[in-house]
């Protein structure tokens, strides 16, 4: 199974890719009153900047934390604005009561939680909050297209053995992997849902940044688009989570 420095091996392709978070989610975001100028944000697994543009946009001071050195050159290269620290969070020291709000962008399954929890916990300012959220490539409570039956058929038939721990795109299991230490406690939660139009060229480019997806598995993905017409509707969605530390409450 492939780590997180799987995206590495083609950043520019992740970039350019992965299709931006829909702008309900911000809304939200900002509603709660977490997306505001001048508070400072830690971007977790921050990739190449899909979720620090929008932070810095709203006039956030953020930090970056990127493991992956190519994905952090693109992030400064797109943002100069942040910090950007290329390391795993693990092991970057977190000052206390530093941030406002720390983001895992469609990157918190990728963290050690026994060590990170309560690294974020302690990092939060006073009124700080822990927004987890992610893309999920497949929206279960869509009506199935022919494209997502071969999907479905695709991953029936692989071998590979699945990702260790919660299932990073289950809502149920993640808020249940992030509250058990008892150091977090949901404060908000929303769910949103959205379609895109791909082409088989795009579908290729999007699968080949899933880490559990072979190269022969996306071979498959796009031969089913083209015969399929040459392009498809993906049905998606998006989860996020709020969670406020308990040692404030």
């Amino acid at each position: 199974m492939p780590g997180a420095t799987h995206f590495e091996e083609g950043a520019e392709e992740y970039d350019s890719a992965r299709p931006p978070y829909p702008q309900a989610l911000w809304d939200r975001l900002r509603m709660l009153g977490l997306l505001e100028s001048g508070l400072t944000a830690l971007d977790l697994g921050a990739g190449s900047g899909q979720a620090t543009g929008p932070l810095l946009a709203a006039g956030m001071r953020v930090t970056a934390i990127e493991p992956g050195r190519r994905l952090a050159t693109l992030l400064e290269a797109a943002h100069p604005a942040p910090r950007v620290i290329a390391s795993r969070a693990e092991g970057v020291e977190l000052p206390a009561g530093r941030f406002d709000l720390a983001v895992a962008a469609t990157s918190v399954h990728w963290l050690d939680l026994d060590i990170m929890l309560p690294k974020i916990s302690t990092t939060l300012a006073p009124n700080g909050r822990f927004a987890v959220w992610r893309n999920v490539f497949g929206d279960a409570d869509a009506p199935q297209t022919p494209f997502r039956s071969r999907v479905a058929g695709i991953v029936a038939a692989r071998h590979a053995p699945e990702r260790p721990g919660p299932p990073a795109e289950d809502l149920a299991a993640m808020t249940e992997a992030l509250t058990a230490r008892g150091l977090f406690v949901v404060e908000d939660v929303s769910t949103y849902r959205w379609t895109v139009d791909l082409d088989a060229a795009a579908i290729g480019r999007l699968f080949r940044t899933f880490s559990d997806w072979s190269p022969a598995e996306v071979e498959q993905a796009v031969a089913a688009v083209k015969h399929l017409g040459g392009s498809v509707i993906e049905h998606y969605s998006s989860w996020l989570l709020v969670l406020a530390p308990t040692r404030r409450r």
